[in-house]
């Protein structure tokens, strides 16, 4: 056997080695669990009893008709529009201001990015001091002025408000990382260009800064997206779901269904709705990526 042979064949068992955990990985934490899930939406069973009885579709039909399910729908579209519409906002103000050659910025940068960082539960925490009604930072603020805070928990609007306030707060560094890293690959010739085509700060914004960042706005978007149908902690937390089931999105229930109810047939039927969802964002994301490089 020779070395070029010899070559080939450990560059092979070196591919086949990185693989297989990756592979190994993925079947464990990934593809089981899904598996799984499918499997559990076929049948009756509360997580206890060895007998696990095969409804078929039963369970799909069953939530198809609950009327629960389709506000948990609203709620997640809703939650996910808005959170991620604020959080986009929030990240490309914060990224053209911390992009300006001010003193100090790489610290501020720092300051914005560090909510990311931080645990959603404690930052739901925070925002309950807050927040609170009667006792909370922002009433002793208003009390001052003669005006008093919104029921933020006990009123189903302000109860969504308050828990997207609390994700743009906690996201919005993130989004400004990503896009200030952007800004900072511009070609500066371009907006010598639109400058002398007579173009003002909004003309450079509207037809240079934003056309280049399209594949980070892409990225936070999408993130974003898959992101707000995975949120718990905060919802946890904050609100419990309520009130009325007002800030009860897919993810809450999958795990009011199955670790409160003990109901593993619509517990799986919601793990098999949200992997949908987000693999239909993910194949968005991809078709609209394939057109943009093609352009």
């Amino acid at each position: 056997m020779t070395s070029r042979q010899l070559f080939h064949i450990r560059e092979t068992l070196i591919f086949l080695a990185l693989v297989s955990i990756n592979v190994a990985l993925l079947t464990v934490f990934i593809f089981y669990p899904l598996g799984k899930g499918i499997e559990l939406s076929l049948y009756q069973w509360d997580f206890i009893s060895p007998v696990q009885t095969f409804v078929g579709a039963k369970n799909y039909v069953r939530m198809w008709s609950d009327r629960t399910f389709w506000q948990v729908m609203q709620n997640t579209f809703v939650y996910t529009f808005f959170s991620v519409v604020c959080t986009i906002l929030c990240a490309f103000g914060l990224a053209l201001l911390l992009s300006l050659p001010l003193r100090g910025r790489n610290f501020v940068r720092g300051l914005v990015f560090l909510p990311t960082l931080l645990s959603g539960a404690a930052i739901a925490l925070v925002f309950n001091y807050i927040l609170d009604g009667r006792y909370g930072l922002l009433q002793n603020f208003l009390s001052m002025v003669g005006l008093k805070s919104p029921e933020w928990y006990t009123n189903p609007q302000w109860a969504m408000v308050s828990i997207i306030l609390t994700v743009v707060w906690k996201q919005s560094g993130y989004g400004a990382v990503i896009l200030i890293a952007g800004m900072q690959n511009i070609d500066h010739t371009l907006y010598e260009a639109a400058s002398i085509d007579g173009a003002g700060r909004w003309g450079k914004l509207w037809d240079v800064t934003i056309p280049s960042l399209a594949p980070m706005l892409l990225f936070v978007t999408v993130t974003g997206i898959l992101g707000a149908f995975q949120s718990f902690e905060i919802i946890r937390v904050m609100t419990n779901g309520g009130p009325i089931n007002a800030t009860n999105i897919l993810v809450y229930n999958l795990y009011e269904r199955g670790f409160v109810a003990f109901e593993a047939g619509p517990a799986g039927v919601l793990t098999v709705v949200i992997f949908v969802i987000m693999l239909a964002v993910t194949l968005l994301q991809l078709k609209i990526g394939e057109k943009a490089h093609a352009l």
